[in-house]
């Protein structure tokens, strides 16, 4: 999994202090923008995090690219409906060459698994190529595909719903795909936006797990996966 931030808006912090400080000012945006004191911009931010005035933060978005990952993490990663996506298509990119795909932990730390796996993703591709050699379109060869199948997406989203991303994707419950993932663009953000993102992530990283009787019963750890 290859993951970059690619851009975000700039100095975030200072975009969202000023869409939220906008609504108390007697002066525009443009000009808040431009004189408000780094301890002001400080104050209007733990006011807008401790009191749960989250719209200001809809005002700073970030673009991810996420290369070589697979389709079962995209199918939930658009499931957060309030972002933007553009994923390489399967309809218009004619898959060829050496199957790339993703192949979880647990089956491929077991030898016997791995060829069981491998051999099926074999019979899809070969039978993929044999629809596309007989003439059938991509679009439609395409059905036989397999989720583990490698895709690149283009991924940007406001901080709002960022943070409820993170949220979700980082607790340790989260598929362990789209957890990688959500730990990686945490790493990510951190520094651009260190006090909005300073308790980013699964929610047992702010305090007591809201999970009940699910709880992993372990404290918040990032996750690094290679």
């Amino acid at each position: 999994m290859q993951v970059s931030l690619l851009y975000h808006t700039q100095e975030p912090e200072r975009a969202v202090a000023m869409a939220a400080r906008l609504c108390y000012a007697p002066i525009g945006a443009a000009e808040l923008l431009e004189t408000m004191s780094d301890d002001e911009v400080s104050k209007v931010l733990r006011v807008i995090m401790k009191s749960g005035h989250y719209s200001a933060l809809e005002h700073a978005s970030y673009t991810f690219s996420v290369d070589g990952v697979s389709r079962a993490l995209t199918h939930q990663l658009v499931r957060h409906r309030i972002a933007s996506f553009n994923q390489q298509s399967q309809r218009y990119v004619t898959l060829s060459g050496e199957p790339e795909v993703i192949i979880p932990q647990s089956i491929s730390e077991d030898t016997k698994l791995a060829a069981i796996f491998d051999a099926a993703i074999d019979t899809a591709y070969n039978a993929y190529q044999t629809l596309l050699d007989a003439g059938v379109p991509a679009e439609d060869a395409r059905y036989i595909l397999p989720n583990a199948c490698a895709t690149k997406i283009v991924v940007t989203m406001n901080v709002r719903e960022l943070q409820h991303f993170l949220e979700l994707r980082c607790c340790k419950r989260a598929q362990w795909e789209i957890q990688d993932l959500g730990n990686k663009m945490l790493g990510l953000v951190e520094p651009t936006a260190p006090y909005i993102f300073m308790d980013s992530g699964a929610p047992c990283r702010r305090g007591a797990c809201p999970e009940g009787t699910m709880c992993c019963g372990s404290p918040f750890e990032r996750i690094e996966r290679s």
